[in-house]
């Protein structure tokens, strides 16, 4: 972000504590009794308590216990459901399935992960050829008795002798990098520790990564901020503390860095940021051992990702002057100007997702109205033929080699398992690699797409999944999830968890929300900052389409959202409090005052703006979550969250929860459940989703008077 900001007017006052007051709602549920400080601090001339300031001490045994206490109101009350063991019991029989990622090739192995059905985490394997026999090469459930152990990201040699990888623990975005040889399994003796938000890029016998520097002993590292990012080369078989440092800022605190590599590892690619929208990009010569960097972007306006490269070319996609995207041939031996880019796929009507090499072509992944397209292009930008999918679906990654003709990828949708399809380039043609078998009826259901307006008037695309036959009579159970920030979207995909609540009559809808990357960056940069609120007018306007075409009522419907969307949620809920049964805001940015002063929530910037910016704060403190709690007859609200969230901190959760029981004045449960050992998401075991799940839809079936 360019904007200077103002001045910081920010005092804080800190005074003697005192004891909240025991709340108990009509129900006679009897919740927490939360401490209260009388902590305020002052922005801009504006008083804003914070009562629950001291539940931001993760690491305190106070905090500790009034975990112990809400968990134990929580998992009282689901164990009055009478069907939540049944719901259990349907969920771990849907999940049981074998289940296959996509593969991916290095000189003639394929490596893919697969999931016997349960299995806490997916296990990697490897095979030498299409028709090798396929054996394991790394089984993450062996790390950790409880699963809790996940593979991150791996990354190969260019000669498939060694791969790199990362492992996360009890879902912590913290990971550390180990090596093992392809050929034979074996664990090498390499462990680079505090490593987070990094690639794995090799260069010969070793790679480049990012890193922190270790914190200090008693310091919280799971709240602390992510400050000072480096760049580093480590040699296979020597310690880190013998990695070259190849760069960092002295200068920016707040700014994260990345490594890449060409394919045939002749340029260095340094990818900097300063949020979650917005890269510079910098080339380094790799065949010439003097070479300094050359800066093609210095600045943070635009996104830039390096699809691939024919000697000195680059070709890059990008929003620069497209803010559907395109793809850009850059000749690093030249000024590196941008009117001096060739264009090779110019934009168009539909969004420019990514660009793929295979077999000398291109590759492009479009999103026309949030469901996937793919075409093939030459080298000069000819388009040559659409390789054909099947009606509303979500294309994953397509993986491909530059010098073959065969290339593999996954398609979902909404009422199916991903199926693994091979493809080849020179026949267009391609067959089912890979097609799961799961315990339902997929015939049975399925996916429209609406478009109705929000409060503007502007146009939101909406997909519907139900049974088919639905009467639209206003009494079906509903399930809305949204999302809507940081230029990401969500398309066609099946969720095993809300395959039981289809089943069971309901109906599941998602909208495609400004803030998102449904339609490029105009689509998002209209739901940040100061138009924060076109989001959640979005949503609100779902809800009420919903309604008004009979699909559902208000006292049938449930509103859930995750991370940024459990922001959304929390603002929807406090905004209309009468727009749904139940709310489920998951891991949730609540405390929109102090975000960015925790981990890496510096980097949302972009999308929120500071409320140390006045006019930025103007804007947030009319939708923060937690401030915004009034006393009021709320939903039945489940807040869900890790204890070892280093992404959204849970003190998010913790404060808001606080409030809402505290303000709560109707009969509606407001509850928090907290997972011990789990984090904001990625990676968490089988065993754990089965459990969240069961207890998410126990709460939401039984507060929707749903029979199960």
């Amino acid at each position: 972000m360019k904007k200077k900001l103002l001045p910081i007017i920010l005092l804080s006052a800190l005074a003697a504590c005192n004891g909240g007051e025991k709340k108990e709602t009509k129900n006679t549920m009897k919740y927490v009794q939360t401490r209260k400080c009388d902590t305020v601090d002052t922005y801009f001339g504006t008083k804003v308590p914070d009562p629950y300031r001291w539940l931001e001490d993760d690491k305190s045994a106070e905090t500790g216990e009034w975990v112990k206490a809400q968990n134990k109101v929580t998992f009282d009350y689901l164990a009055t459901i009478p069907f939540r063991d049944k719901i259990k019991e349907r969920l771990a029989k849907i999940w049981n399935f074998a289940k296959c990622s996509a593969p991916s090739k290095k000189k003639n192995y394929y490596f893919f992960s697969k999931n016997s059905g349960v299995q806490n985490q997916s296990v990697l394997y490897v095979q030498e050829g299409l028709t090798g026999t396929p054996r394991i090469l790394l089984d993450p459930n062996t790390l950790a008795a409880d699963g809790t152990a996940s593979l991150g990201s791996t990354s190969v040699s260019k000669d498939a002798r060694y791969m790199a990888y990362t492992i996360n623990r009890a879902g912590s975005d913290w990971e550390e990098i180990f090596v093992l040889e392809v050929a034979t399994g074996k664990q090498l003796t390499d462990n680079l520790k505090w490593i987070k938000f990094s690639d794995i890029a090799w260069k010969d016998d070793g790679f480049y990564y990012s890193a922190y520097d270790a914190p200090n002993k008693d310091a919280h590292t799971l709240s602390n901020k992510n400050e000072f990012h480096k760049v580093y080369y480590h040699k296979v078989g020597t310690e880190q503390g013998k990695d070259e440092l190849v760069y960092q800022d002295k200068e920016h605190a707040q700014r994260n860095f990345s490594a890449g590599t060409t394919e045939d590892e002749k340029l260095l690619l340094l990818y900097g940021s300063e949020s979650t929208s917005g890269t510079s990009l910098a080339v380094k010569d790799l065949t010439k051992p003097d070479s300094k960097f050359v800066t093609l972007v210095d600045n943070f306006e635009n996104n830039y990702g390096v699809v691939g490269n024919d000697g000195n070319n680059l070709y890059v996609i990008t929003d620069k002057g497209a803010p559907k995207y395109q793809l850009l041939k850059i000749d690093i031996t030249k000024k590196p100007a941008y009117e001096n880019w060739e264009k090779i796929i110019p934009e168009s009507m539909d969004l420019l997702e990514s660009v793929s090499e295979c077999n000398g072509k291109l590759v492009a992944k479009y999103l026309k109205d949030v469901t996937t397209r793919l075409y093939v292009f030459d080298k000069t930008g000819k388009k040559e033929n659409e390789i054909q999918l099947p009606g509303i679906c979500k294309v994953d990654a397509f993986d491909s080699d530059k010098d073959d003709s065969l290339a593999f990828f996954s398609y979902n949708t909404f009422t199916a398992p991903a199926i693994i399809c091979k493809y080849n380039i020179v026949t267009n043609k391609m067959n089912i690699w890979f097609k799961p078998e799961v315990d339902f009826k997929s015939d049975d259901y399925e996916t429209k797409q609406v478009f109705y307006e929000s409060k503007d008037g502007q146009k939101i695309p909406m997909f519907i999944t139900s049974k088919k036959g639905l009467v639209m009579d206003g009494n079906n159970p509903c399930f809305l999830f949204g999302y809507g920030g940081f230029n990401s979207y969500y398309s066609p995909e099946f969720r095993i968890d809300r395959a039981l609540f289809l089943e069971n009559g309901g109906v599941y809808a998602i909208p495609g929300l400004r803030g998102g990357g449904d339609y490029g960056e105009d689509w998002h940069k209209a739901g940040t900052k100061c138009q924060k609120q076109n989001v959640f007018d979005d949503f609100i306007a779902a809800a009420d389409y919903l309604v008004k075409e009979k699909y559902t009522s208000h006292e049938k419907l449930a509103i859930h959202g995750r991370s940024n969307g459990g922001l959304l949620i929390g603002a929807v809920m406090t905004q209309r409090p009468d727009l749904a049964k139940v709310a489920i805001p998951t891991v949730g940015v609540m405390d929109m005052l102090r975000y960015h002063k925790f981990t890496i929530g510096w980097a949302w910037a972009s999308d929120y703006g500071k409320s140390d910016n006045q006019e930025e704060f103007n804007c947030i403190i009319k939708y923060s979550p937690l401030h915004n709690i009034k006393e009021a007859e709320y939903p039945a609200t489940l807040v869900t969250t890790g204890d070892h969230d280093d992404r959204v901190v849970p003190a998010h959760s913790f404060k808001f929860i606080s409030t809402l029981q505290e303000k709560q004045k109707g009969s509606n449960p407001v509850l928090v459940r907290i997972d011990t050992n789990a984090g904001h998401g990625a990676g968490k075991p089988t065993t754990k989703q089965i459990d969240e799940y069961a207890d998410i839809w126990s709460f939401v079936f039984y507060n929707l008077g749903m029979k199960y």
